[in-house]
């Protein structure tokens, strides 16, 4: 894990968010063909939850019904509780962004695949000229990131508490008790 290792060592305030589908498929592995349907709709409504209560109580549900007879996916999906559950401090609309790294990987698929078949068969420069090539193909199939007007609140390290900005939740609760005044 060089990675987490070197990006605690950088940045040590950078929160993590395990991916989803990674996470999933590596539960559903221990599991046997005949309940992973029934493990993966618990899992999808883990992380698919409103809010974070409410994926606590899906969580716990899940090791509830699983530990006894397949404990080893259950520690799978424990040992990293809190880093799953990360996004739900962020903005809502950058939920489906965060939740997994597939769209990253996606991306980088088609320059593994073709670089790998032209091992040898170029210069280092020639190399760099085609990944950046690949890239640029690769980058008008990307979706544009949603609530992308977030950013500076997550930059100045506005607090949110189930995709919604704390002082938003407090704006809303003011106005409902004007409302009802």
């Amino acid at each position: 894990m060089g990675f987490w290792a070197a990006l605690d060592e950088a940045w040590p305030q950078t929160r993590c968010q395990r991916c989803w589908v990674h996470k999933t498929a590596n539960v559903l592995n221990e599991l046997p063909k005949s309940i992973q349907g029934k493990a993966k709709a618990g899992l999808h409504e883990i992380w698919m939850a409103e809010t974070q209560a409410q994926a606590e109580k899906a969580f716990d549900r899940f090791v509830r019904d699983f530990s006894t007879k397949y404990p080893k996916a259950v520690e799978i999906l424990v040992k990293d509780r809190a880093v799953l559950l990360t996004f739900y401090d962020f903005p809502a609309e950058h939920w489906i962004h965060i939740r997994t790294t597939n769209p990253i990987e996606s991306s980088f698929a088609t320059i593994r695949h073709r670089t790998t078949r032209t091992k040898n068969c170029v210069s280092r420069n020639t190399l760099l000229g085609l990944v950046f090539q690949l890239a640029l193909t690769a980058e008008k199939s990307w979706r544009k990131l949603r609530g992308f007007n977030r950013l500076p609140d997550v930059v100045q390290g506005i607090q949110f508490r189930d995709g919604i900005a704390v002082g938003d939740q407090l704006d809303e609760t003011e106005e409902q008790q004007k409302v009802a005044a």
